[in-house]
């Protein structure tokens, strides 16, 4: 199957059913959770001087217990100086959450204190429910201009189906429902999972139109003659285009709690009373001035705490808080359409599986996912942020199908070949040349390129004796204990192992792929085998009986690198001049005192990312121009060392300029702790002390 087709059919079958998951509601539960994580990460800051809330909290109901001897349910006289005190502020609207349905069992003149309040404020909004659960069937008053109706233009038949009809309703006393500007329904039911996500701006009861609490005090506030009609799905309040679900119902947008402007009862009602007195108000009524005034109960024992996308549980006036905001500041949420949905996956999963399937490298096939997997959360914050529910969920499931299938099939596919290639060269190439391979089988062939490499050359010291006196087994797991841990240091600096002499390691970097640290990657690798052979020098020790060191030499410089060899069996290795350097570099440190040292052209390139401190020139077998050769050193050793370092300077420069009495007396000061000043104070008993004919500085290697 080609590649192409692979890829659009993974991506469309896997969009398919992500759609036919999500419509059948298998999701759904998921996708309210991630919701409520959206609401709750990007939750809108709120006009705080637009929306107040006046919550009935544990506070307020001990105050009132313990000042006044008052338990609950407060007589209405307590509302009554709450509707004064708005009334005195100028408040806008004030909404009461709480349903006023009996009488006031202190008797008339309690309800009379009460609607006298709300009748001098004017602009009051009294609850009711409208449901299955009320014991009224018709409007009281039974009139086509009964109290607090709504009469601003709207049409019940019209707005039919956008609005919830019920035939039962629970209404406050005819005494205060008498005087209040509106009703305001506060029944509204949350989705299946019990969340308050969503609710029915308008509600009819007997063939008239019945706000939701929110709504009625938006209403209120705006005049009370907005002209309220359908619109294709929407809801018009005069110019406001409020868009709805499939069940007529408002997506909210919740405000963050922290942002919105809270106090409780008992501070209020005390305010009253203080102003009442002619003393200082715990709350300035200006505070009020224009302000939306909703007041609910928050305390546990009143049971109307609700579960908010926001907040587990929340105050119930916060529900119809929530409805009130996005009205006054025109933030309401839109559900994403079928089709936008549709194209939405489509976009997702189909690129997402083109990707996974034209991706053949196993190092590479992470890269659609890390690509892809994020874009349906971005997708969605991004939703919420523009004003949309866009479904995390399917989304998430239709890209994860997509490359997940595309994987499959690819490996299906085309796994037969690509394990033919591991399997016949992991145990000669490294994983990066292997994936090389697998990425483009056509390299199978002879052939190389000049390329500049970072040259690895290893060997144990003295391990021939060793060797000698080990049997073919100690010997055996004593050689993969030690090159086991070394290529795996090479491995992981990104070095490609060339082959295996004995205990030599040959490696370079660079090669197949381009490193631009390719010096540093190697250098480092040299620093950690070193340290690694420190660590394991005991055990080997209790093993064979010697200590083992090892003696590395590296160079860096152009070579030729590629698969090399007949046409029936060849390796990927290297050769060049660079390549003969590094090998004799090794060999030069027996000489030099050395375990490590590395050319100039090495150092150059290390752009001082590593501590290093130059050795000498030296003039190596089959060269005829001198080296100049450095010493990479941890980054303790150097700060412990500096001092003698500096010593050391001081003495190969004289050793350079022909001094040979200075260079003498600096090694001399530091050869008790440095191995490489003994080994120019012994070549320095071979010169006169004062400076010879045709001084050059040059140390000259006697062996390979």
């Amino acid at each position: 199957m080609p590649v192409l087709r692979r890829g659009l059919a993974a991506g469309g079958i896997a969009a398919l059913l992500s759609m036919f998951l999500w419509w059948s509601g298998a999701l759904t539960s998921f996708e309210y959770r991630t919701w409520d994580w959206r609401a709750r990460l990007l939750a809108a800051s709120p006009d705080s001087e637009e929306v107040v809330l006046i919550l009935i909290d544990e506070h307020s109901i001990e105050w009132m217990l313990e000042t006044n001897g008052l338990s609950w349910p407060w007589p209405r006289e307590t509302y009554a100086l709450m509707a004064n005190f708005f009334e005195r502020a100028g408040a806008k609207a004030l909404a009461f959450d709480l349903i006023f349905a009996d009488p006031s069992t202190a008797g008339v003149h309690d309800d009379r204190a009460f609607a006298e309040a709300i009748d001098g404020h004017g602009d009051v909004v009294l609850a009711a429910f409208l449901g299955s659960g009320g014991s009224l069937n018709s409007w009281p008053g039974a009139t086509d201009d009964s109290f607090a109706s709504y009469h601003g233009e709207a049409n019940a038949n019209e707005l039919e189906m956008l609005a919830v009809a019920h035939v039962g309703a629970l209404f406050p006393v005819s005494e205060l429902m008498s005087r209040c500007r509106l009703i305001g329904n506060v029944n509204i039911l949350p989705d299946l999972d019990g969340v308050y996500r969503r609710g029915n701006l308008i509600a009819t009861f007997d063939g008239r139109i019945v706000p939701t609490l929110g709504v009625a005090a938006f209403l209120v506030g705006a005049g009370g003659d907005v002209a309220i009609r359908a619109s294709n799905g929407h809801l018009m309040f005069d110019d406001l285009k409020v868009p709805l679900d499939g069940k007529g119902r408002m997506l909210m947008r919740y405000p963050d709690l922290g942002d919105l402007s809270i106090y409780n009862a008992a501070e209020i009602i005390q305010s009253e009373l203080l102003l009442l007195a002619g003393r200082e108000p715990l709350v300035k009524p200006e505070v009020f001035s224009e302000a939306h005034v909703l007041v609910g109960a928050s305390a546990a024992g009143l049971y109307d705490l609700r579960p908010t996308p926001v907040h587990a549980r929340a105050a119930g006036v916060m529900v119809h808080a929530a409805m009130l905001d996005n009205l006054l500041n025109n933030r309401m949420m839109r559900e994403l359409s079928a089709f936008s949905f549709v194209v939405l996956l489509l976009f997702l999963a189909v690129p997402a599986a083109l990707m996974a399937s034209f991706v053949t490298s196993p190092y590479r096939l992470a890269l659609p996912y890390l690509l892809f997997l994020p874009l349906p959360a971005a997708a969605s914050i991004g939703g919420y942020l523009a004003g949309f529910w866009v479904p995390l969920v399917p989304a998430f499931v239709g890209t994860s199908l997509g490359l997940v299938s595309a994987s499959i099939l690819g490996y299906a596919v085309e796994g037969r070949q690509k394990r033919f290639i591991k399997q016949a060269f992991e145990q000669y190439l490294s994983p990066m040349v292997i994936g090389e391979l697998i990425e483009s089988p056509d390299k199978l062939r002879l052939g190389g390129e000049r390329r500049e490499l970072t040259i690895f050359f290893s060997d144990l010291a003295g391990f021939t004796r060793i060797s000698e006196g080990l049997s073919p087994e100690e010997l055996t797991g004593l050689l993969n204990d030690y090159l086991s841990v070394m290529t795996d240091i090479i491995l992981d600096e990104g070095g490609t192992v060339d082959k295996y002499e004995g205990d030599a390691i040959i490696a370079f970097w660079n090669a197949p792929l381009s490193q631009k640290d390719h010096a540093v990657r190697a250098v480092r690798a040299a620093l950690r085998c070193q340290a690694a052979l420190a660590r394991l020098r005991p055990d080997f020790r209790r093993q064979v009986g010697h200590e083992l060191f090892m003696r590395i030499g590296l160079n860096s410089g152009p070579a030729v690198v590629g698969n090399m060899g007949s046409h029936k069996r060849f390796d990927y290795t290297m050769i060049g001049d660079s390549v003969n350097l590094a090998a004799r570099l090794e060999a030069a440190n027996k000489e030099l005192g050395t375990y490590t040292i590395l050319s100039k052209n090495t150092a150059d390139l290390l752009e001082d990312r590593l501590h290093i401190r130059e050795v000498g020139r030296i003039a190596v077998i089959g060269r005829a121009s001198s080296v100049r050769v450095y010493e990479p050193l941890e980054p303790n050793d150097f700060e412990k060392r500096k001092r003698d370092l500096e010593v050391f300077r001081s003495g190969l420069l004289a050793f350079y300029d022909g001094r040979l009495a200075e260079a003498t007396e600096a090694f001399s000061e530091i050869a008790g702790e440095d191995t490489v000043a003994e080994m120019y104070l012994r070549r320095l008993e071979e010169w006169p002390c004062s400076s010879p004919e045709e001084w050059s500085g040059v140390l000259t290697m006697t062996s390979k």
